[in-house]
């Protein structure tokens, strides 16, 4: 394992057993995944593609059904319980979808938690928590209680508590996913500036091109394997070490990454023949509606609101003629 990446996985597999007719879930299919010190990574793809599933197994959460998991070159298969913990403590926080405070505490000591599970005193880890949370913009709210703060409110909490231990990694499972579009843009953009800013290694799984384009690259997952690669530094190592065309006994057919990268990922293919050349050509379906993260170019505010048709002139992010929250479009790479 390469003590230079803050973390690690080799030929990463899971399996659920299962009593049902259809047997066991294959979740995870051989992945590798490298982050590198101060680098944003981003594992896009629908729901049901694993992404949960190789978060929990990449933090240490799950033990995965076979493979290796490496913090800074320490793998965490060969650890004990407590230097695990210690390890995790050191390295790693997580952002959820649900800020999953506790219910009886209030913000500020939400945030102090981990540092109290480190031994610091309550009068240190409460005056850092509420550094933090002053930092966050959340210091007129450091007293209330996790019923009385909106969605974005909680979300900066877990985020100020996921910060609080000084992580050289956050692992993030749908972080926005919660979360109006407004605040959700205001979470991303707080991320971004720690990222700029505290040079904070972060892994997040999303099916959101939004949330994915914060990151340096994205890896882009579906039915347990890495179909695509998109960003910067792309390796195409992380996508297997073999390049196989498996048709299984349903006729089902899987193609090798390059490939499926190049029909724009996978989906619903209707299937044309040229009777005269013989030449299979396939479509994309109308009917598929997965989002095509292959697509090149950038983010950016919509001009015009697509409920009133108003112009927008500034970057407001709500419209003032409808109060429609102001979407993100595709704008192609000149």
């Amino acid at each position: 394992m390469n003590q230079n990446l803050i973390l690690e996985a080799e030929a990463l597999y899971h399996v659920y057993e299962s009593s049902a007719l259809d047997g066991n879930v294959v979740a995870l299919r051989g992945l590798h995944v490298k982050v590198r010190p101060g680098e944003a990574v981003a594992v896009v793809g629908p729901s049901g593609s694993g992404k949960s599933t190789l978060l929990k197994c990449l933090g240490g959460l799950m033990k995965p059904s076979a493979g290796n998991v490496a913090f800074q070159g320490r793998q965490i298969n060969r650890l004990t319980g407590p230097e695990l913990v210690s390890l995790r403590q050191d390295t790693v926080s997580f952002i959820f979808q649900d800020a999953n405070l506790l219910p009886d505490m209030n913000a500020m000591d939400n945030v102090a938690q981990p540092l109290r599970h480190q031994g610091a005193s309550a009068a240190y880890a409460r005056k850092k928590a509420e550094d933090l949370l002053n930092r966050l913009g959340m210091g007129s709210r450091c007293r209330g209680m996790p019923a009385q703060l909106s969605g974005g409110e909680q979300q900066r909490v877990a985020i100020a508590r996921a910060l609080i231990t000084n992580p050289k990694l956050i692992l993030a499972d749908e972080p926005t996913g919660a979360l109006d579009p407004i605040t959700s843009r205001e979470v991303l953009s707080l991320f971004a500036r720690l990222h700029e800013e505290e040079e904070v290694a972060f892994l997040l799984v999303t099916h959101s091109r939004e949330v994915a384009s914060f990151a340096d690259r994205s890896l882009e997952l579906r039915e347990g394997r890495f179909i695509a690669q998109h960003g910067n530094d792309v390796d195409i190592s992380d996508l297997g070490n073999t390049r196989a065309l498996i048709i299984d006994e349903t006729g089902t057919m899987t193609l090798p990454p390059e490939i499926l990268t190049k029909l724009g990922g996978p989906g619903k293919f209707d299937m044309e023949t040229d009777q005269g050349k013989q030449i299979l050509t396939l479509i994309r379906s109308e009917s598929d509606k997965s989002e095509d993260f292959s697509q090149k170019g950038s983010l950016v505010l919509a001009t015009e609101c697509p409920a009133c048709k108003y112009q927008y002139l500034d970057d407001s992010q709500e419209c003032p003629s409808c109060g429609s929250s102001r979407p993100m479009v595709l704008e192609p790479d000149s």
